[in-house]
């Protein structure tokens, strides 16, 4: 029994910093695309972002793309990494980042503390559904 549960904590912690590690991929690389991938599709995802950017609104996983591709093609990431663990109770998770960008039209620079609400969601592909971490908030604020 003490080893099923092991495993069973091995593969949630390898779970979330894989989700971790693909947030911190799709900023680098300004990949719209591969942050869909993270977005919740059973729920809303809600995203308040500060000024140069300033937009406010609960999302469709889809519109929320959309957002970040127009968002990654007017801005240009050159830092994110992650300032702490991420904060955990038993389904969900809040991870902090500093995310570092420049304005492709001025190169005026800006510095972020930005959120991730993370919950847990089951994939029904397999019979023994996967355990997925998946992004339903984004939060942004100016350093």
């Amino acid at each position: 029994m003490a080893s099923f549960i092991i495993a069973t904590l091995a593969l949630f912690t390898f779970s979330l910093s894989t989700t971790t590690q693909n947030i911190e991929r799709a900023f680098l690389q300004n990949n719209s695309r591969l942050l869909y991938q993270l977005f919740s599709a059973q729920n809303p995802i809600n995203v308040s972002l500060p000024e140069p950017i300033y937009f406010s609104d609960q999302l469709s996983n889809e519109q929320a793309y959309f957002v970040f591709k127009n968002i990654f093609s007017a801005y240009s990431t050159f830092e994110f990494y992650s300032e702490r663990q991420p904060q955990s109770s038993e389904r969900s998770h809040i991870y902090q980042a500093r995310w570092s960008f420049r304005d492709k039209k001025n190169n005026d620079q800006y510095l972020f503390y930005i959120f991730f609400y993370l919950i847990e969601e089951t994939s029904g592909k397999n019979r023994s559904p996967d355990i997925l971490w998946k992004i339903t908030e984004i939060k942004a604020k100016k350093i």
